[in-house]
């Protein structure tokens, strides 16, 4: 069995990201972390490609969250909100798929 000693230290940091002080809503970055990203286009467009397409994000999406009216505290924490949730399903889910492999071969 797999022992998680990393687990708890995850934890802390999504419960400061998301229940933290800060300057984006809270529904807002629920929504980034669990990657349905925020009702607002121009944000949820920003908070996707982080999860999803990096590589693609340009100066564009920057602006384009900008000019909805959100600062760069906001988008920072929306961006970290997003990066943060990705990771841990990536993780999660290949801590599954090692238990699957582990548990086959036992």
């Amino acid at each position: 069995m797999h022992d998680d000693l990393s687990r708890p230290i995850h934890d802390d940091l999504v419960e400061r990201i998301l229940n933290g002080d800060g300057q984006a809503p809270p529904d807002w970055r629920r929504a980034a972390f669990d990657g349905s990203g925020p009702a607002e286009e121009a944000v949820r467009t920003l908070v996707n490609k982080v999860a999803s397409d990096p590589t693609h994000i340009a100066d564009a999406d920057f602006r384009t969250a900008s000019r909805a009216g959100l600062t760069d505290d906001q988008i920072w924490e929306l961006i970290i909100c997003a990066a943060v949730g990705q990771s841990a399903r990536q993780y999660d889910g290949a801590i599954a798929a090692l238990a699957t492999v582990m548990e086959q071969e036992s």
